[in-house]
């Protein structure tokens, strides 16, 4: 009887496969496009793993062990990082305040009905769908080669990813709160502030501090078209093929992702306490 009760208690864990089970097959279905796509592709993996092309990229990796410390090149260096770190925290900080603005008539609640809420997501759908590149190509014509033409095409990128994130982030928080409040006749906007934010502050902060460590890697990306920082080096010493000034680039690059994924960690983790 014991035995039988335990039993009931701690139920065995369900077959990894039902044919009753539609995600079973879901994903048996996903497996098998996966499997198809690398029959389907022409992938030269023999090419790949050949002597050859193991040599030629052994000789490659030799040269960017030898980074070029040049004093006037590092100065030069830390400036590009400094702009690239400038790029992409004044691209977030306005992206976190669009995104928020965008946000709330994205979303919908039982506290709140939008009827902005199809435009405002098929604006935030066509902001984030469009890359950075693409942005920072439009943007190029407008205002010019530098780093304001990165700042603003990461800003508009991820204004369209925060404000789908920070939309989700209203519509799953609890109402009781807020329904308590517009009773006794607060209006909308102290509810928003009072109840609504609070709660969802840490998952605000959470998809800022991620996207902002996203957009440090896209802004040296975006030099490489002329929007300033450390790609718009590591374009020119590459296309050049000085590898020793590219190999102290990248080295830059390094620094500055693990420097930002650390701080972004330990604020996080300041949150969570």
């Amino acid at each position: 009887m014991k035995h039988s009760t335990a039993t009931n208690a701690y139920p065995l864990p369900p077959k990894l496969f039902d044919a009753r089970c539609r995600s079973c097959w879901l994903m048996a279905g996903v497996l098998l496009l996966v499997l198809a796509s690398f029959v389907s592709l022409d992938l030269p993996w023999a090419q790949f793993a050949s002597w050859a092309a193991l040599a030629k990229m052994g000789r490659f990796m030799a040269e960017l062990l030898h980074p070029e410390l040049d004093a006037d090149f590092v100065v030069r260096v830390a400036w590009a990082m400094l702009e690239t770190l400038a790029m992409s925290a004044l691209g977030t900080l306005l992206a976190v305040l669009l995104g928020l603005a965008l946000a709330l008539p994205a979303s919908q609640t039982a506290n709140h009905r939008s009827r902005w809420r199809a435009p405002t997501g098929l604006l935030l759908n066509a902001l984030r769908s469009t890359p950075e590149l693409v942005w920072a190509a439009l943007l190029l014509i407008a205002v010019g080669l530098g780093p304001f033409a990165g700042t603003l095409a990461l800003a508009l990128h991820t204004t369209g990813v925060l404000g789908r994130l920070f939309a989700q982030a209203l519509e799953n928080a609890a109402p009781e709160t807020a329904f308590a409040l517009r009773l006794r006749g607060v209006d909308a906007l102290r509810v928003l502030a009072y109840a609504t934010l609070p709660q969802i502050l840490p998952q605000l902060i959470s998809y800022s501090l991620y996207r902002w460590e996203n957009n440090i890697r896209a802004a040296a990306v975006l030099g490489i078209v002329g929007a300033g920082g450390l790609g718009q080096l590591l374009a020119f010493h590459l296309g050049l093929f000085q590898m020793r000034e590219t190999s102290t680039v990248l080295l830059a690059m390094l620094l500055l992702v693990a420097g930002v994924d650390a701080l972004s960690y330990l604020l996080r983790q300041r949150l969570s306490r």
